[in-house]
């Protein structure tokens, strides 16, 4: 038989170095933690270098510090705080890898987005990456595009459109009088009269549109059948007018004779009009010698007047003198 182990601890042998030994544990287990620790902080990127970016939106509800900022669906940033300005706005705090810093430019939009059923989340778009970096420090205004806060106003439209289709399928409603007014007008137009009868307000109108185009249709055979006949005459007046014995040979003759005329008259024309110079030669010297007949006769007045006062003289100084002096009582 063997000899039973003895459990009493006082009786075990002591292990060697116990006191080193629990300080290497503690020493493993603090460095263990110690060594999580720093994964964890290199895992969240705190000794990476970055760069800051503020975002100034109108509220932060929904943000919350680690939120991630995204480009394309990867994340490039990290909320680091949330802070309040003192326009009373609120500044979100980014933290962007220099890595990543080059997705953003000074022409990238920054969003915040509420969706209806899940997380808020922040999002970058940037259009032309041809534009310069976004520098350190920029601060930029977030557009909101919360979901939920569009429900109130597409409510509110569907009310209103609602109410618009009730007002249009009233009976009172223009949209069923015109419904009406249409059907009255088909069964109008599959009556006699047809759409003639609707254009023109009545089947009598429509009868005498008929009886003006039946009239107008006599009118376009009797055209046709002047027309045929002035053709006719046409045709006898080329023959009458433009034949070789025709009435075109006698006019032609008869101009000749009229330019023959017409010469002859010429000629006679210009010996007039040497007529006529000479006639106005023969006036130019009698003229000349009306002229000198006037100067001659103002002399012979003047002799003559000369004479009659001499006579006078002598009759005022003549014995024989009458005395022409009337004397008044």
């Amino acid at each position: 038989m063997t000899e039973p182990v003895p459990t009493d601890p006082a009786a075990a042998p002591p292990v060697p170095h116990l006191e080193l030994k629990a300080r290497l544990l503690l020493l493993f287990v603090v460095a263990l933690v110690a060594g999580s620790v720093l994964y964890l902080l290199y895992a969240r990127g705190a000794f990476e270098q970055t760069q800051e970016l503020i975002l100034v939106s109108e509220d932060s509800e929904g943000v919350g510090v680690g939120m991630d900022l995204t480009f394309s669906g990867f994340p490039i940033g990290r909320v680091r705080r949330i802070e309040l300005a003192d326009q009373g706005n609120a500044r979100i705090v980014i933290d962007v890898p220099l890595k990543d810093a080059r997705w953003l430019r000074t022409s990238s939009v920054f969003t915040l987005v509420r969706g209806l059923v899940g997380n808020t989340n922040i999002r970058a778009y940037s259009g032309l990456l041809t534009d310069p970096p976004l520098p350190d420090g920029a601060v930029r205004q977030i557009l909101r595009g919360d979901t939920g806060a569009d429900i109130p106003r597409v409510v509110a439209s569907v009310r209103d459109l609602t109410e618009n289709l009730a007002a249009l399928t009233a009976k009172e409603a223009p949209l069923a009088q015109s419904l009406i007014q249409a059907q009255a007008i088909i069964e109008r137009m599959s009556g006699p009269g047809g759409a003639l009868s609707v254009a023109l307000g009545g089947d009598a109108q429509a009868k005498a549109l008929l009886a003006t185009l039946l009239r107008g249709n006599e009118v376009i055979d009797r055209t046709n059948t002047l027309l045929a006949r002035l053709d006719t005459l046409v045709a006898k007046t080329d023959a009458q007018v433009f034949a070789p014995d025709g009435v075109l040979v006698d006019v032609r003759a008869s101009v000749a004779q009229l330019n023959g005329m017409l010469a002859e008259a010429r000629t006679s024309l210009t010996r007039v009009d040497g007529l006529l110079q000479e006639a106005q030669g023969i006036a130019a010297n009698v003229r000349v010698a009306s002229t000198d007949l006037g100067t001659l006769r103002g002399d012979v007045e003047s002799s003559l007047r000369k004479v009659d006062s001499l006579i006078n003289e002598i009759n005022r100084k003549w014995p024989f003198a009458r005395e022409t002096e009337i004397k008044l009582p």
